[in-house]
């Protein structure tokens, strides 16, 4: 080591003292004015190869995924990949890895690219059906508490949206509403027991294609409505047609649970009036 002069001319004596304080857990500054150094570089020579103390390093946020990064490089992913999974930036990865083997390539450079960008979407797909699920959920909190005027007219546009109709052509007054939304059916429940409606009073029967499970979609209504299975008049089967290609299938397939209200001829003519009712107060605020 060479000799500084003045007064660090005793510099492995002093070195020696440096190094005591600092395995005694000291920290530099306290080394410095214990020693009356106050030189930095000086310092540094003094103090070269010994570590911190444990209670002076700083925990380091990215210490996490500098590790992780780590591990997916041994693994054999590419900067493109572990910016991917853990969603920081290349320039970062490529100086925690940088002393690391550079993977094997076991695919094309084009299949490589390609995997990367499926990742990528992948990745921004479900960053995506977050703020999805985010928007959903505050929109919900939006509505509050429903009043009975409100469900008498959503009910009201929610028939006239789904219900049967009467015709010129085919004159029927009936009250019959068919859907497979489960949500769309309680809400319809709701609007008819509001109007005075038990559910007994009610006609219950499925539509559905033959080829699926009749038995358990009857049940799942059942269910969902508060009645027997038993209380379903005869199933609608719709014929299967090989020729198309239906995505209404699997285990959530329930088919159309129909719901008529017997004798509603009068109950048919007063939702008209009262869909037209809706329909010209709308015009006015148009006008």
């Amino acid at each position: 080591m060479t000799n500084t002069g003045g007064r660090y001319a005793d510099f492995e004596g002093l070195r020696e003292k440096a190094v005591a304080l600092r395995r005694e857990g000291h920290s530099r500054r306290r080394i410095r004015d214990q020693l009356h150094i106050h030189n930095n570089d000086i310092l540094n020579r003094l103090l070269e190869g010994e570590p911190a103390p444990e209670w002076t390093r700083r925990p380091n946020a990215k210490d996490d995924l500098r590790a992780k990064a780590r591990e997916l490089r041994l693994q054999g992913l590419t900067y493109d990949a572990i910016q991917v999974e853990l969603g920081c930036s290349k320039s970062s990865i490529s100086l925690w890895v940088r002393d690391l083997p550079k993977p094997e390539r076991s695919r094309s450079a084009i299949e490589q690219a390609r995997l990367a960008g499926r990742k990528r979407w992948d990745h921004e797909l479900a960053l995506r059906d977050t703020e999805r699920q985010r928007t959903k959920a505050v929109a919900k909190e939006e509505i509050g508490a429903v009043s009975d005027r409100d469900l008498f007219l959503v009910g009201t546009a929610l028939y006239w949206s789904e219900g049967a109709k009467d015709k010129p052509y085919e004159r029927r007054e009936t009250v019959t509403f068919i859907n497979s939304d489960p949500g769309m059916v309680e809400v319809y429940l709701a609007w008819l027991a509001l109007l005075g409606f038990t559910r007994e009073q009610l006609r219950y029967r499925l539509m559905i294609h033959e080829s699926a499970d009749v038995e358990a979609a009857k049940s799942y209504w059942a269910d969902l409505i508060g009645i027997e299975a038993s209380a379903f008049q005869k199933t609608t089967l719709k014929k299967h047609n090989p020729k198309t290609v239906r995505k209404n299938v699997g285990s959530d397939y329930r088919g159309c649970l129909i719901i008529r209200v017997p004798q509603g001829a009068e109950l048919y003519r007063r939702i008209e009036g009262w869909w037209s009712g809706i329909a010209e107060q709308a015009q006015l605020r148009l006008r």
